[in-house]
């Protein structure tokens, strides 16, 4: 993980990206968003970095997937990217999709999550949820 998590976004537009993430941060992104990513790795390495949500206009299917399935939510919002800017603070209500620009008072309304993606992300991943229907332990 720590040599992968290097190469978090290399190819993007900001060179620097690794060097100035911070955990926790969210990324915005425009559609499309981890086209070209067939492997897992492409979100374990935002995984390794903490990244602590994905904000897009739209995912790339097996990238969103190979998300949730870390536990990274991925959360598609129509208008994201021209609402938010880099540096902003932002809220995610990840219950009923309320998005708000803490910077500008914005705010946005993501696509609805099914309960089964939610589950997956309310326990850490999809390994973290089958370990806790095998042993019984719900959250």
């Amino acid at each position: 993980m720590e040599d992968i998590k290097k190469h978090a976004m290399a190819g993007s537009a900001q060179p620097d990206f690794v060097k100035t993430f911070q955990p926790g941060d969210i990324i915005v992104g425009g559609t499309n968003f981890g086209c070209g990513s067939s492997r897992e790795h492409a979100a374990i390495t935002l995984k390794g970095i903490g990244v602590g949500a994905i904000l897009a206009e739209s995912f790339a299917r097996i990238f969103y997937r190979n998300a949730i399935n870390l536990g990274i939510p991925a959360i598609t919002c129509k208008g994201i990217g021209k609402m938010i800017r880099q540096g902003d603070t932002v809220q995610v209500d990840f219950r009923d999709g309320t998005i708000t620009d803490l910077t500008t008072g914005e705010t946005a309304k993501a696509e609805p999550m099914g309960d089964y993606m939610r589950n997956i992300l309310e326990h850490g991943g999809i390994k973290p949820l089958i370990r806790a229907q095998l042993t019984g332990k719900q959250a």
